[in-house]
């Protein structure tokens, strides 16, 4: 007979599961609370290193369940994703994702569409980074100046090289022109190079 679980997870202490868990039982799910696994860690955090995961992983066994609401409670990145269903699998445990009307994401179906939405996220990414760069290109093209604004002027920057020239510190320097360390060292590695 095969049991069922549900693993939620949010990514800060101000969010809840609570969502989650009420879409889990609209979808006709009755769990019983000592087989929810609730997480507060961020979904870049692969599954392996996640402590409520690996303590699902010791519950579950052959034939059983595991109920997740959307793909992305298993991990952001596609290649966790899979990886986490591919040992799931070999568990004999059955993933279904709400969200994807509860494929069985360890089916061949399952495998198919988590490949397809991996396809498409990826081709996604693709794109964003393609008109970025296109944006970033017209930018320059148009003489416009791109990243923050530098925190010292060019005549603050000669006072600073000055001051460090005759004996001044860092630290000095940096309180004096409220900049960080790092501005003023990276002010006086530009004048020495």
């Amino acid at each position: 007979m095969s049991r069922i679980f549900a693993y939620v997870r949010v990514s800060t202490f101000v969010q809840t599961t609570e969502n989650q868990l009420l879409e889990i039982a609209a979808a006709g799910f009755q769990i019983e609370p000592h087989r929810i696994v609730t997480e507060t860690v961020s979904g870049s955090t692969p599954t392996s290193q996640r402590k409520g995961f690996s303590r699902l992983l010791d519950k579950l066994e052959r034939n059983d369940v595991l109920i997740v609401t959307k793909l992305d409670r298993l991990g952001r990145d596609a290649i966790d994703v899979t990886t986490t269903v591919g040992r799931l699998e070999k568990l004999g445990v059955r993933v279904h994702c709400l969200a994807l009307g509860g494929v069985d994401l360890a089916s061949p179906a399952g495998r198919m569409t988590m490949q397809l939405l991996n396809a498409v996220a990826q081709f996604e990414r693709d794109l964003l980074i393609e008109r970025t760069q296109s944006g970033l290109r017209r930018a320059r093209a148009e003489g416009q100046i791109l990243g923050r604004p530098p925190r010292l002027t060019e005549d603050q920057k000669q006072q600073v090289r000055s001051r460090l020239t005759g004996g001044a510190s860092i630290s000095l320097l940096a309180k004096t022109f409220r900049v960080s360390r790092q501005t003023i060292m990276r002010t006086r590695e530009v004048h020495q190079a």
